[in-house]
């Protein structure tokens, strides 16, 4: 999509002070800068390939930076018209001189932070802007932004093959290909269970998750790499889990999303999370793979409990969305709000239950949460995270 490499920037002069920035790298997402005096930029983010829309996630390179000055970024082109920006949230800055120095990764860095409606949208499109203060820490640095911290196709490839070279971890998390994207990247399924002792595996249950559907919401890879690192650790309660679940985890289902720098889409510009009803198999691959596979796993034994990770751009906390129909007759321990509440037991400081939704939207009947619920999964859940 983006060439072999960056072309080189033959205009720049010593002694020229403009700053140099560069998005043409995995996850990396930037269109166009425009420099409005010595240290004010207008940034405008690139919308979702093959789509006019879904301009939210930005990743780009900074260079040629001069230390303590008083920038100021101001991205034009947000289509959304409530952000987390209006209640705390700031940008994310990594620098490499203090990762390479001082060991310091990403941070939250900004001033000034201001989210509005702006004057460049017509019609009934609308812009809105995100404007930030702030200094860079050296000088002549290369520096990044980010929305949310990446995670990138690439770093999940690294953490898998971490996992396969392992020998311990090998023997109870065996890695499939799932199906391959279209643009030819594996999506991997993992399984995860301790070896049955004497044939005794057939009555474990299954537990499905998924992740990274919306290449742009990174905080569900990081959740999914917080689950897989406790899940394939050697607690007991872990081992515990394992004993009486087999888990089957897809961990990233739009990679070529995710390495275009895509916020919500894939490559044929639409929203995966939309497809789990569509049988077309080759426009949505790993859609129709993931379904057919629990389809499979039903077959073979009861699933669970079924759960879709994403982060959320407007609202605060860890929350889920369940199923539910107006009429609950079921047993309680089958309820979908029964998840939740133990969630909201155990880390009430970040899980919300008042913020769980269970009502079943009729634009939502094409999300994985609703038709793994209609195939039969009572416990069929989105978790989402600020």
């Amino acid at each position: 999509v983006r060439g072999l490499c960056p072309l080189q920037q033959i205009l720049h002069q010593e002694g020229d002070n403009t700053l140099i920035f560069e998005a043409r790298f995995e996850s990396g997402n930037l269109q166009k800068v425009v420099k409005v005096n010595e240290f004010e930029y207008q940034l405008t983010l690139r919308s979702d390939l093959y789509t006019s829309r879904h301009t939210q996630w930005y990743y780009f390179r900074v260079s040629n930076t001069q230390a303590g000055m008083p920038y100021r970024f101001t991205i034009v082109n947000f289509t959304k018209r409530n952000s987390l920006y209006k209640h705390g949230l700031r940008p994310l800055l990594y620098s490499e001189v203090d990762a390479k120095k001082h060991k310091v990764g990403w941070r939250r860095a900004g001033n000034e932070i201001q989210y509005y409606k702006n004057n460049a949208g017509r019609g009934r499109h609308q812009y809105f802007s995100l404007t930030w203060t702030f200094q860079f820490p050296h000088d002549r640095d290369t520096c990044y932004f980010a929305h949310c911290y990446p995670y990138t196709y690439s770093n999940l490839r690294e953490y898998l093959v971490a996992i396969s070279k392992d020998p311990v971890r090998s023997k109870f998390c065996k890695i499939h290909i799932l199906c391959h994207s279209l643009a030819g990247n594996t999506v991997y399924v993992l399984t995860i269970t301790n070896p049955p002792k004497s044939g005794k595996g057939t009555e474990r249950k299954a537990v499905i998750l998924t992740a990274r559907v919306h290449p742009g919401e990174t905080n569900s890879s990081w959740i999914m790499k917080g689950f897989l690192d406790y899940i394939l650790g050697d607690s007991g309660k872990a081992q515990l889990l394992r004993d009486n679940f087999v888990f089957k985890v897809v961990p990233m289902l739009n990679p070529d999303g995710v390495i275009v720098g895509n916020h919500r889409c894939s490559l044929t510009g639409k929203d995966l999370n939309r497809k789990y009803r569509s049988n077309m198999k080759k426009c949505y691959p790993s859609i129709w793979h993931t379904r057919n596979m629990i389809k499979r796993v039903m077959g073979e034994r009861d699933v669970f409990l079924y759960c879709d990770i994403h982060g959320h751009n407007r609202k605060q906390n860890v929350f889920m969305y369940g199923c539910e129909r107006k009429q609950q007759t079921k047993p309680s321990h089958v309820h979908p709000h029964l998840f939740p509440l133990l969630l909201s037991k155990s880390c009430p400081d970040k899980f919300s239950l008042p913020d769980c939704r269970f009502r079943v939207r009729k634009s939502k009947e094409g999300t994985g949460r609703v038709v793994m619920w209609k195939m039969g999964i009572n416990n069929s859940y989105t978790l989402e995270a600020s």
